[in-house]
């Protein structure tokens, strides 16, 4: 499985791009919106990428993130959605777009994307806002990553502290709690009142993942 390329740009058509990594061609299958975001001819560009396997093709498609890799394979799982299909709803709405559609049941904004009747939009909606939360809390989990590791580390460190579950148990709750609040400012609510329907959930959920958190917050923020 080919996950992630790196190479050179050399040749940009309407729906794909051709990378040189070090003298082998690969074309790789893009959206409108990747395509249009990526560097000129000739300059470094790097894609995460999923391998569309077929009894007589095989075909690499490519994202700018993880996030929208997983969600290009989501997509995929819903009947009627291929490989353009997806490719198509992402290119219209991005991953935080599709996430925000799905969640808040916006089957219109799935409808937006190219080829993409009601009734395939609304059987999006249907199959897969039960698993939003999960790849929304994921996507999260993956930029607090990303963001620690850029992160600069100061040497004067504090005393340790022993180990122990208490303090294990704590910190995986507070990183739940950030990554669902993270996900609900994504969906576009405000960061008061999404920490809010958090705080107000995680008291009842102390232990929950981000995605359970998620899904009780969202019930909290829906209009009475």
């Amino acid at each position: 499985m080919i996950g992630r390329i790196s190479g050179r740009l050399d040749w940009r058509g309407p729906d794909h791009v051709l990378i040189d990594v070090r003298g082998v061609g690969y074309i790789v299958h893009v959206s409108e919106r990747t395509l249009a975001a990526m560097p000129g001819v000739g300059e470094a560009v790097s894609l995460y990428t999923d391998l569309l396997v077929r009894e007589d093709l095989l075909q690499l498609f490519g994202f700018p993130t993880m996030l929208e890799k997983e969600w290009h394979k989501l997509l995929m799982t819903v009947q009627g959605v291929g490989a353009k299909a997806s490719m198509a709803i992402l290119g219209t709405l991005g991953a935080e777009g599709v996430g925000r559609a799905i969640t808040l049941g916006d089957a219109r904004a799935v409808q937006a994307a190219p080829g993409v009747g009601p009734k395939l939009a609304q059987r999006v909606i249907l199959e897969l806002k039960a698993k939003a939360p999960g790849v929304m809390a994921a996507g999260a989990g993956l930029s607090t990553k990303a963001a620690a590791e850029d992160a600069v580390i100061e040497d004067t460190a504090p005393a340790p502290r022993k180990a122990g579950k208490p303090d294990e148990g704590a910190a995986r709750r507070a990183s739940a709690s950030a990554d669902a609040l993270s996900a609900l400012v994504n969906l576009g609510y405000g960061q008061g009142d999404a920490a809010q329907a958090v705080a107000t959930v995680s008291g009842d959920l102390a232990d929950a993942d981000a995605a359970t958190l998620i899904r009780a917050a969202l019930k909290v923020l829906a209009p009475k």
